[in-house]
């Protein structure tokens, strides 16, 4: 039998007070139930709860004024954020200030039920949680780019504001494309570091030979060409945030050394003989999967462990298309004004048409679209007809069309100011569909595939190893 909870619910809906009234007394839970922030205000503070449903907007004290006044107090009870208004905004802002969770109108009793036991389970750790935000740093400013409102990206959400406050690892993974140094950023701008350096690195973008001094510095002379000594990314961020972009293709021996880093927090720069001591958060990401990286001894176990310490998971858009027209229209009005030739709209039946496509290159791919789109139309409003690239087939697309797309690519490329060996990193994105395309077709026959190619078969196995390649079983 599961336990029963005192629960407080502020609302100045009837509807929604009486719902949760039946849905939790129904339940066995005892219900006082409030129609302003002031009155919750004074409920709290004259008896305990377990749990208390907050609305967002109410008259008196609004949901999240009253999560500052509960942790004054310092109450145990759990609150949740009830809102119509599904935002990033009130999802940061609630989960930064100690909310338990965040529902959105209309929800089920299941979802209500289910908060109550878990508050009952974990009021112990939201008081710890609770204790360690008591100094609350500014509000957040939210990356401008990191737009959706599906469940899944309502969690990313959540979980920004929940690790904000804190300094441990986080390891951000998911596809290309799918914003993971948005998130990075978003977490940095929605912590006490804030007003400290981001700086971010893309290890797969730096050759070898220079991700080592790249990270930690190096003193002149330490090696050819090494003219004058140089701080390191590591420096460069320090008392801020240094994002790791890319660590599932950092070299092993780099792995090594960046674990004795995070262990002791200490820096030596290339060429240098004392460790400098840092005060630096750590931020990764990778599209890899590290624990298959792991079995195939290209990644390291414990520096995996050190940096997973909170993981968040990007989804892909096709996973989330509810967000698709929200996206459509976000980067309809940051660039409809710059790239198109006049004032311009979207229809309704183009938004459809970009909701039904799977997006292979997630967010980054549908950014790239409408900017083409806006660029090579001529109407005020996109039509569907302005999309036809997106569904043209092999032996339908042109070199030109390729050519736009490898240019896009670059242009979004070079938007990272940290951006370096551009031309490897492009290569690298149209060799392997080529490579896995040929394998494909040769049914796995290597010496075949080198044929058609036109490269020397231990070329291609190079090849297949650096990009990770899976060869098909031949038949």
């Amino acid at each position: 039998m599961n336990p029963t909870a005192r629960v407080l619910i502020a609302d100045d809906e009837s509807s929604i007070r009486f719902f949760l009234r039946e849905t939790l007394e129904s339940a066995g839970h005892e219900v006082v139930e409030v129609e302003t922030g002031d009155a919750a205000l004074e409920a709290l503070s004259a008896e305990p709860f377990a749990i208390a449903f907050l609305d967002i907007r109410m008259p008196g004290l609004t949901g999240i004024e009253l999560l500052d006044q509960i942790e004054a107090l310092g109450s145990d009870v759990a609150a949740v954020i009830i809102t119509a208004q599904n935002t990033f905004e009130n999802a940061v802002e609630a989960m930064k200030r100690g909310a338990l969770d965040y529902l959105v109108k209309p929800f089920g009793m299941e979802d209500v039920l289910a908060l109550v036991q878990k508050a009952l389970r974990t009021r112990a750790l939201q008081q710890e949680v609770r204790d360690l935000r008591r100094e609350v740093g500014r509000a957040p400013v939210v990356g401008e780019q990191l737009v959706g409102s599906s469940p899944a990206m309502l969690e990313v959400f959540k979980t920004i504001g929940r690790v904000s406050r804190s300094d441990v690892p986080v390891l951000i993974t998911g596809e290309s494309g799918t914003g993971k140094e948005l998130v990075a950023r978003a977490i940095h701008q929605a912590s006490p570091r804030a007003e400290a350096p981001f700086i971010a690195v893309n290890a797969a973008a730096i050759p070898r030979e220079l991700l080592e001094s790249e990270l930690f510095g190096h003193e002149r002379g330490a090696f050819t060409g090494a003219v004058e000594a140089r701080p390191g990314r590591f420096r460069e961020a320090r008392g801020g945030t240094l994002f790791l972009d890319e660590i599932g293709d950092m070299p092993p021996d780099l792995q090594a050394k960046l674990l004795r880093v995070l262990q002791s927090g200490e820096v030596t720069s290339v060429g240098g003989r004392q460790p400098e001591a840092l005060d630096v958060r750590i931020l990764a990401a990778t599209h890899r999967d590290l624990d298959k990286a792991i079995l195939d001894g290209s990644f390291r176990e414990d520096l995996l462990y050190r940096l997973r310490v909170v993981p968040v998971h990007m989804p892909p858009l096709r996973e989330r298309p509810t967000d698709i027209p929200t996206l459509v229209h976000h980067f309809m009005g940051r660039y409809g004004s710059e790239l198109a030739s006049g004032p311009i709209d979207v229809a309704e039946r183009t938004v459809e048409r970009l909701g039904a496509y799977d997006w292979p290159g997630n967010v980054r791919e549908l950014e790239n679209a409408i900017k083409r789109a806006l660029v090579l139309t001529t109407a005020s409003i996109l039509s569907p007809e302005a999309f036809d690239f997106l569904s043209c087939s092999a032996a339908e697309s042109d070199a030109a069309t390729l050519e736009q797309r490898v240019s896009l690519e670059a242009q979004a490329a070079l938007e990272d100011p940290n951006v370096h060996d551009l031309h490897r990193l492009l290569l690298a994105r149209i060799e392997k569909p080529l490579l896995e395309t040929v394998l494909a077709h040769t049914g796995g026959n290597q010496l075949r595939a080198a044929a058609l190619l036109g490269i020397n078969r231990n070329t291609l196995r190079k090849k297949l190893n650096e990009l990770e390649i899976d060869v098909p079983a031949r038949a």
